[in-house]
């Protein structure tokens, strides 16, 4: 079934975001650059995204999103029923963690070195120690009853994005990682998951019952290594694809073993990011996009090879761009994938249930 049939579905019934008031308390976000909202933009690193173009069609202007408007989880939070965005852990503290706060990091990923060639970063240990304090914090609303805390934290929700970096800038950059050495795909994979799901546990330990964990989407699709790629037989780089893969069925299975006891009372969802950004490329059309192999803003082959560059004049058809820059999707396409795992009612873009399903839980 592909994503238009969900979209007609959110639309015709009108409950996506007609919400009286939130569906759960407070979301969580753990990730990199697809979903952080400001966390990067005070660090020493080449992943900032605070200046124009990026934001260019977002109600704030710029705020150090990826994009030129809404992310992913900007646009799920408006689909649960939230009244405004969920604020970045940088400048977060007091009460107003109460109803959640975004970690996410660009450039971040499952191991600490990912990305520490664009510079200074958050990784997801990182990121889960950041939450760990602000548990702490939060207690103190709670005068110190650790049982109601618990309560209230069971009912959030949890975002986990990880691991795009710990191949785009790591395994894949082997001028700068030796990963590609040290690892076949297999074992890298391996390793990657024994890792995420110590971290996953942690954030368990400290009180995350409903979490979404999503896969790695088809890198080898994104006009960065489109610009790189000199393939003949297909438009994308299916070497790439196919290592991904392995971190993704691996993910799966991960979630399966979660649900089914390994830790007792809690609800993981798995959002097939690889199969979501499949069906955009595969029916883009359908969906109102026209530009789905370069960058609405960038430098050089598919806009791809230099990214989206201080006060560069963007396209002006943002809506038909698949993709904002050489990395980043399009707020368009944001919109389009936060609405179809909202409300997905086949198990091949959220597995075993979907987001809105896991909010009513």
């Amino acid at each position: 079934m592909s994503v238009a049939l969900f979209l007609v579905s959110c639309l015709a019934v009108r409950a996506c975001s007609q919400q009286q008031g939130p569906q759960v308390p407070c979301l969580f976000i753990f990730g990199d650059s697809l979903v952080d909202n400001g966390n990067n933009n005070r660090l020493l690193t080449l992943a900032r995204a605070n200046y124009r173009p990026y934001g260019i069609d977002f109600p704030l202007g710029v705020t150090g999103r990826f994009t030129n408007g809404r992310t992913y989880v900007d646009a799920l939070a408006q689909l649960l029923g939230f009244p405004t965005y969920i604020p970045p852990y940088a400048r977060t503290r007091g009460p107003a963690l109460l109803r959640g706060v975004n970690y996410a990091s660009g450039a971040a990923g499952i191991r600490d070195e990912t990305g520490n060639n664009l510079g200074d970063h958050a990784s997801m240990n990182q990121q889960v120690a950041n939450f760990g304090d602000t548990v702490t914090q939060m207690r103190r609303n709670f005068r110190g009853d650790t049982n109601a805390l618990n309560s209230y934290l069971s009912r959030c929700l949890f975002y986990s994005g990880m691991g795009s970096n710990d191949y785009l800038n790591n395994y894949f950059m082997p001028n700068f990682y030796t990963t590609s050495s040290d690892y076949t795909a297999k074992a890298y994979a391996a390793v990657l998951l024994r890792d995420y799901s110590r971290q996953l546990t942690q954030l368990y330990s400290l009180g995350a019952r409903k979490v979404i964990v999503t896969a790695v989407g088809q890198i080898g699709c994104i006009p960065y290594q489109l610009a790189r790629y000199n393939g003949n037989n297909s438009r994308c780089n299916e070497n790439i694809n196919n290592v991904i893969v392995l971190f993704n069925s691996g993910l799966r299975k991960m979630v399966d073993a979660f649900n089914k006891g390994q830790l007792p009372g809690a609800k993981f969802v798995y959002l097939d990011s690889y199969e979501s950004t499949k069906d955009l490329y595969l029916n883009a059309a359908n969906f109102g996009f026209e530009v789905i192999d370069k960058g609405c803003c960038g430098v050089g082959r598919n806009n791809g090879q230099i990214t989206c560059l201080p006060l560069q004049q963007p396209c002006t058809n943002r809506t038909k761009y698949l993709f904002w820059d050489a990395f980043h999707p399009t707020e368009a396409a944001n919109l389009m994938l936060a609405k179809t795992s909202y409300s997905s009612r086949t198990h091949s873009f959220t597995y075993p249930i979907n987001i809105q399903q896991l909010a009513q839980l």
